[in-house]
């Protein structure tokens, strides 16, 4: 069964209060409870994490290069200015598919640009949290290929 990560960075942990407009009302459990049933339909063992603590993300980042183990990467803001999240995305050795729940291209200027996806082995942004579900989907693709 192959090792999938779910990771979350600062702000998610508040999906389903924090701007329903832009993010929508599914709230975090919900998010988790549909990325873990999604992952058994899939067969993958997946593993969902929140922080607003850069260098724990970073550090569930190097446990995934440790075990060589895919990521679902939603950085959140660390997404247009961490360099650290992004050094350490590139020392992972599976797929990392990098997820926004908005279109970040449809947003301010500063959110435009992502430190991570010249890392990352794909990225979907703007389907809301079914982004998710489309990402696990790929690292299945990706594991039976």
């Amino acid at each position: 069964m192959r090792k999938v990560y779910v990771l979350n960075g600062v702000n998610l942990g508040r999906l389903g209060t924090r701007q329903v407009d832009v993010y929508g009302v599914t709230s975090y459990a919900d998010l988790v409870t549909r990325c873990e049933s999604t992952g058994r339909e899939l067969g993958l063992d997946v593993t969902v994490r929140q922080t607003d603590a850069e260098h724990e993300l970073v550090g569930w980042l190097h446990d995934a290069a440790d075990e060589q183990a895919a990521v679902v990467l939603n950085p959140g803001a660390w997404s247009h200015y961490s360099y650290a999240v992004r050094d350490a995305c590139a020392m992972l050795r599976a797929p990392l598919v990098e997820v926004h729940i908005s279109n970040i291209h449809a947003r301010e200027s500063f959110r435009h640009h992502s430190v991570v996806s010249a890392v990352a082995t794909g990225v979907i942004c703007g389907l809301g949290v079914d982004g998710y579900r489309l990402a696990l989907h790929h690292v299945a693709a990706l594991a039976s290929a």
